[in-house]
Protein backbone atom coordinates (compact mmCIF):
# COMPACT_ATOMS: atom_id res chain seq x y z
CA UNK A 1 0.00 0.00 0.00
CA UNK A 2 1.44 3.33 -1.03
CA UNK A 3 0.29 6.34 0.96
CA UNK A 4 1.54 9.31 2.91
CA UNK A 5 2.08 9.11 6.64
CA UNK A 6 2.84 6.24 8.94
CA UNK A 7 2.26 2.64 7.87
CA UNK A 8 0.80 0.09 10.27
CA UNK A 9 1.78 -3.56 10.58
CA UNK A 10 1.11 -6.45 12.93
CA UNK A 11 3.67 -8.72 14.56
CA UNK A 12 2.24 -12.24 14.74
CA UNK A 13 2.29 -13.47 18.36
CA UNK A 14 3.05 -17.15 17.85
CA UNK A 15 0.77 -20.16 17.46
CA UNK A 16 0.77 -22.81 14.77
CA UNK A 17 1.67 -22.08 11.17
CA UNK A 18 -1.98 -22.39 10.16
CA UNK A 19 -3.16 -20.03 12.91
CA UNK A 20 -0.56 -17.42 11.97
CA UNK A 21 -1.36 -17.75 8.27
CA UNK A 22 -5.01 -16.95 9.00
CA UNK A 23 -4.00 -13.87 10.99
CA UNK A 24 -1.79 -12.73 8.12
CA UNK A 25 -4.65 -13.04 5.65
CA UNK A 26 -6.97 -11.19 8.04
CA UNK A 27 -4.45 -8.34 8.27
CA UNK A 28 -4.62 -7.76 4.53
CA UNK A 29 -8.42 -7.94 4.54
CA UNK A 30 -8.57 -5.37 7.36
CA UNK A 31 -6.29 -2.90 5.56
CA UNK A 32 -2.99 -3.26 7.41
CA UNK A 33 0.24 -2.39 5.57
CA UNK A 34 2.47 -5.18 6.81
CA UNK A 35 2.75 -8.53 8.57
CA UNK A 36 5.85 -9.53 10.53
CA UNK A 37 6.67 -12.92 11.99
CA UNK A 38 8.65 -13.62 15.13
CA UNK A 39 11.84 -15.66 14.57
CA UNK A 40 12.89 -18.12 17.25
CA UNK A 41 15.70 -20.66 17.50
CA UNK A 42 13.12 -23.43 17.15
CA UNK A 43 9.48 -22.94 16.25
CA UNK A 44 7.34 -22.13 13.24
CA UNK A 45 9.80 -21.28 10.45
CA UNK A 46 9.09 -17.63 9.60
CA UNK A 47 10.20 -17.51 5.97
CA UNK A 48 8.05 -20.51 5.02
CA UNK A 49 5.13 -18.90 6.81
CA UNK A 50 5.69 -15.54 5.10
CA UNK A 51 5.93 -17.25 1.71
CA UNK A 52 2.54 -18.87 2.34
CA UNK A 53 1.06 -15.48 3.22
CA UNK A 54 2.72 -13.93 0.16
CA UNK A 55 1.01 -16.17 -2.38
CA UNK A 56 -2.43 -15.52 -0.87
CA UNK A 57 -2.14 -11.73 -0.53
CA UNK A 58 -1.29 -8.83 -2.82
CA UNK A 59 -0.78 -5.78 -0.62
CA UNK A 60 0.88 -6.36 2.77
CA UNK A 61 4.64 -6.03 3.19
CA UNK A 62 6.23 -9.09 4.78
CA UNK A 63 9.21 -9.66 7.07
CA UNK A 64 10.52 -10.85 10.42
CA UNK A 65 10.69 -8.96 13.68
CA UNK A 66 13.42 -9.74 13.91
CA UNK A 67 16.15 -12.00 12.55
CA UNK A 68 19.26 -12.45 14.77
CA UNK A 69 21.69 -12.28 11.87
CA UNK A 70 24.86 -13.50 13.69
CA UNK A 71 23.07 -16.80 14.36
CA UNK A 72 22.13 -17.34 10.69
CA UNK A 73 24.14 -18.15 7.57
CA UNK A 74 23.90 -14.87 5.64
CA UNK A 75 23.79 -16.57 2.22
CA UNK A 76 20.89 -18.79 3.31
CA UNK A 77 19.03 -15.83 4.76
CA UNK A 78 19.66 -13.80 1.61
CA UNK A 79 18.20 -16.68 -0.42
CA UNK A 80 15.09 -16.89 1.78
CA UNK A 81 14.40 -13.16 1.60
CA UNK A 82 15.00 -12.99 -2.16
CA UNK A 83 12.64 -15.95 -2.67
CA UNK A 84 9.98 -14.20 -0.58
CA UNK A 85 10.49 -11.03 -2.58
CA UNK A 86 9.89 -12.92 -5.82
CA UNK A 87 6.82 -14.78 -4.54
CA UNK A 88 5.30 -11.58 -3.15
CA UNK A 89 6.04 -9.42 -6.18
CA UNK A 90 8.47 -7.20 -4.28
CA UNK A 91 7.01 -6.93 -0.77
CA UNK A 92 9.84 -8.31 1.40
CA UNK A 93 11.52 -6.45 4.26
CA UNK A 94 14.49 -7.77 6.26
CA UNK A 95 14.88 -6.68 9.88
CA UNK A 96 18.05 -7.76 11.70
CA UNK A 97 19.86 -7.37 14.99
CA UNK A 98 22.61 -9.02 17.03
CA UNK A 99 20.12 -11.26 18.85
CA UNK A 100 19.12 -11.23 22.51
CA UNK A 101 21.42 -13.44 24.58
CA UNK A 102 19.13 -13.87 27.60
CA UNK A 103 17.93 -16.69 29.82
CA UNK A 104 15.22 -17.65 27.29
CA UNK A 105 17.77 -18.46 24.59
CA UNK A 106 18.15 -22.22 24.03
CA UNK A 107 21.67 -23.55 24.48
CA UNK A 108 22.66 -24.04 20.85
CA UNK A 109 26.36 -23.26 21.05
CA UNK A 110 26.01 -19.99 19.14
CA UNK A 111 28.37 -17.06 19.71
CA UNK A 112 27.13 -14.88 22.57
CA UNK A 113 30.00 -12.39 22.90
CA UNK A 114 28.46 -9.01 22.03
CA UNK A 115 31.52 -7.58 20.26
CA UNK A 116 31.83 -10.63 18.03
CA UNK A 117 28.11 -10.65 17.29
CA UNK A 118 28.33 -6.98 16.30
CA UNK A 119 31.19 -7.76 13.90
CA UNK A 120 29.19 -10.63 12.41
CA UNK A 121 26.15 -8.39 12.03
CA UNK A 122 28.17 -5.82 10.08
CA UNK A 123 29.69 -8.44 7.80
CA UNK A 124 26.38 -10.22 7.36
CA UNK A 125 24.68 -7.02 6.20
CA UNK A 126 27.46 -6.40 3.67
CA UNK A 127 27.39 -9.99 2.40
CA UNK A 128 23.61 -10.05 1.96
CA UNK A 129 23.71 -6.79 0.03
CA UNK A 130 26.52 -8.14 -2.16
CA UNK A 131 24.53 -11.27 -3.01
CA UNK A 132 21.36 -9.32 -3.82
CA UNK A 133 23.45 -7.09 -6.10
CA UNK A 134 24.68 -10.15 -7.99
CA UNK A 135 28.25 -10.17 -6.69
CA UNK A 136 29.82 -13.68 -6.75
CA UNK A 137 32.14 -13.38 -3.78
CA UNK A 138 32.73 -11.84 -0.38
CA UNK A 139 35.70 -12.15 1.94
CA UNK A 140 35.53 -10.96 5.54
CA UNK A 141 36.87 -11.92 8.93
CA UNK A 142 33.87 -14.05 9.86
CA UNK A 143 32.32 -14.95 6.51
CA UNK A 144 33.67 -16.12 3.18
CA UNK A 145 31.55 -16.70 0.09
CA UNK A 146 32.65 -17.52 -3.43
CA UNK A 147 30.65 -19.05 -6.26
CA UNK A 148 31.10 -19.52 -9.96
CA UNK A 149 27.42 -20.34 -10.52
CA UNK A 150 26.18 -17.02 -11.84
CA UNK A 151 23.01 -18.69 -13.14
CA UNK A 152 21.96 -19.46 -9.56
CA UNK A 153 22.62 -15.89 -8.48
CA UNK A 154 20.67 -14.51 -11.44
CA UNK A 155 17.69 -16.75 -10.68
CA UNK A 156 17.57 -15.49 -7.09
CA UNK A 157 17.67 -11.77 -7.87
CA UNK A 158 15.04 -9.88 -5.85
CA UNK A 159 12.16 -8.08 -7.53
CA UNK A 160 12.89 -4.86 -5.63
CA UNK A 161 15.91 -2.86 -6.70
CA UNK A 162 16.74 -2.61 -3.00
CA UNK A 163 14.97 -4.76 -0.43
CA UNK A 164 14.51 -2.58 2.67
CA UNK A 165 16.96 -3.69 5.34
CA UNK A 166 16.17 -2.49 8.86
CA UNK A 167 18.56 -2.86 11.77
CA UNK A 168 18.32 -2.36 15.52
CA UNK A 169 19.99 0.86 16.62
CA UNK A 170 20.71 1.55 20.29
CA UNK A 171 19.92 5.22 20.82
CA UNK A 172 21.95 7.31 21.52
CA UNK A 173 24.85 4.87 21.11
CA UNK A 174 27.22 6.32 18.52
CA UNK A 175 28.66 3.05 17.18
CA UNK A 176 25.30 1.34 16.92
CA UNK A 177 23.70 4.31 15.18
CA UNK A 178 26.57 4.54 12.69
CA UNK A 179 25.66 1.01 11.58
CA UNK A 180 22.10 2.20 11.01
CA UNK A 181 23.25 4.68 8.37
CA UNK A 182 24.36 1.77 6.14
CA UNK A 183 20.82 0.37 6.08
CA UNK A 184 17.33 1.51 5.06
CA UNK A 185 15.62 1.74 8.41
CA UNK A 186 16.12 1.69 12.16
CA UNK A 187 14.36 -0.23 14.89
CA UNK A 188 15.30 2.03 17.81
CA UNK A 189 16.25 0.47 21.11
CA UNK A 190 16.16 3.43 23.47
CA UNK A 191 18.70 3.59 26.26
CA UNK A 192 16.68 5.57 28.79
CA UNK A 193 16.79 5.91 32.55
CA UNK A 194 13.63 5.12 34.47
CA UNK A 195 11.07 5.91 31.76
CA UNK A 196 9.51 4.49 28.65
CA UNK A 197 10.28 5.82 25.18
CA UNK A 198 7.91 8.34 23.65
CA UNK A 199 7.50 10.28 20.43
CA UNK A 200 10.02 12.90 21.58
CA UNK A 201 12.71 10.20 21.59
CA UNK A 202 11.79 9.15 18.07
CA UNK A 203 11.93 12.79 17.01
CA UNK A 204 15.49 12.97 18.33
CA UNK A 205 16.41 9.88 16.28
CA UNK A 206 14.89 11.38 13.15
CA UNK A 207 16.72 14.67 13.69
CA UNK A 208 20.02 12.82 14.08
CA UNK A 209 19.41 10.81 10.92
CA UNK A 210 18.64 13.98 8.96
CA UNK A 211 21.76 15.69 10.27
CA UNK A 212 23.85 12.66 9.27
CA UNK A 213 22.54 12.70 5.71
CA UNK A 214 20.03 9.84 5.80
CA UNK A 215 17.52 9.79 2.96
CA UNK A 216 14.15 11.47 3.64
CA UNK A 217 12.41 8.10 3.13
CA UNK A 218 14.61 6.35 5.72
CA UNK A 219 12.35 4.19 7.90
CA UNK A 220 11.99 4.74 11.65
CA UNK A 221 9.97 2.06 13.44
CA UNK A 222 7.77 2.40 16.53
CA UNK A 223 5.87 -0.39 18.28
CA UNK A 224 3.38 -1.01 21.04
CA UNK A 225 -0.16 -2.10 21.85
CA UNK A 226 -3.30 -0.10 21.05
CA UNK A 227 -6.93 -0.77 21.86
CA UNK A 228 -9.27 -2.60 19.51
CA UNK A 229 -12.26 -1.15 21.36
CA UNK A 230 -11.19 2.51 21.14
CA UNK A 231 -9.97 3.29 17.65
CA UNK A 232 -9.95 7.03 18.31
CA UNK A 233 -7.49 6.58 21.17
CA UNK A 234 -5.43 4.15 19.08
CA UNK A 235 -5.23 6.62 16.19
CA UNK A 236 -4.28 9.44 18.55
CA UNK A 237 -1.44 7.40 20.05
CA UNK A 238 -0.02 6.41 16.68
CA UNK A 239 -0.43 9.96 15.34
CA UNK A 240 2.08 11.15 17.93
CA UNK A 241 4.71 8.76 16.56
CA UNK A 242 3.80 9.75 13.01
CA UNK A 243 4.33 13.42 13.80
CA UNK A 244 7.69 12.56 15.37
CA UNK A 245 8.90 11.18 12.04
CA UNK A 246 8.22 7.46 12.39
CA UNK A 247 7.27 5.68 9.17
CA UNK A 248 6.01 2.38 10.61
CA UNK A 249 3.90 1.44 13.62
CA UNK A 250 4.11 -2.24 14.64
CA UNK A 251 1.21 -3.58 16.65
CA UNK A 252 2.53 -6.14 19.14
CA UNK A 253 1.52 -8.06 22.24
CA UNK A 254 5.03 -8.18 23.70
CA UNK A 255 4.15 -6.16 26.78
CA UNK A 256 1.00 -8.12 27.65
CA UNK A 257 1.17 -10.92 30.20
CA UNK A 258 -1.28 -13.60 29.02
CA UNK A 259 -1.22 -17.15 27.73
CA UNK A 260 -0.85 -17.83 24.02
CA UNK A 261 -4.53 -18.51 23.34
CA UNK A 262 -5.54 -15.22 24.96
CA UNK A 263 -2.78 -13.40 23.09
CA UNK A 264 -3.90 -14.87 19.78
CA UNK A 265 -7.52 -13.94 20.46
CA UNK A 266 -6.61 -10.40 21.49
CA UNK A 267 -4.48 -9.77 18.42
CA UNK A 268 -7.15 -11.24 16.14
CA UNK A 269 -9.62 -8.71 17.54
CA UNK A 270 -7.07 -5.94 17.13
CA UNK A 271 -6.31 -6.89 13.53
CA UNK A 272 -10.00 -7.11 12.62
CA UNK A 273 -10.60 -3.61 14.02
CA UNK A 274 -8.23 -2.19 11.41
CA UNK A 275 -4.97 -0.23 11.57
CA UNK A 276 -4.69 2.72 13.98
CA UNK A 277 -4.09 5.31 11.26
CA UNK A 278 -6.11 8.39 10.46
CA UNK A 279 -7.21 7.00 7.10
CA UNK A 280 -7.84 3.43 8.32
CA UNK A 281 -11.55 3.45 7.44
CA UNK A 282 -10.83 4.42 3.83
CA UNK A 283 -8.08 1.82 3.60
CA UNK A 284 -10.32 -0.96 4.98
CA UNK A 285 -12.93 -0.10 2.36
CA UNK A 286 -10.32 -0.05 -0.42
CA UNK A 287 -8.99 -3.47 0.60
CA UNK A 288 -12.40 -5.14 0.23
Amino acid sequence: MTRNGIRCAVVLPGGSATEQLELGLLAEQAGWDGVFSWEAAYGVEPWSLLAAIAVRTSQVRLGTMLTPLPWRRPWKLASQVATLDQLSGGRAILAVGVGAADANLPDTGEVTDLRVRAEMLDEGIDLIRALWDGQPEYHGRHYRYQSGRMDLAAAARPVQDRIPLWVVGVWPGEKSMRRVLRCDGVIPQYRLSGRSAGPADARAVRSWLTAEGARPDFDVVADGETSAADQAAARAEVAGWDQAGCTWWLETRWGVQEDLSDRMRALQERIAAGPPAADSADRQEASR
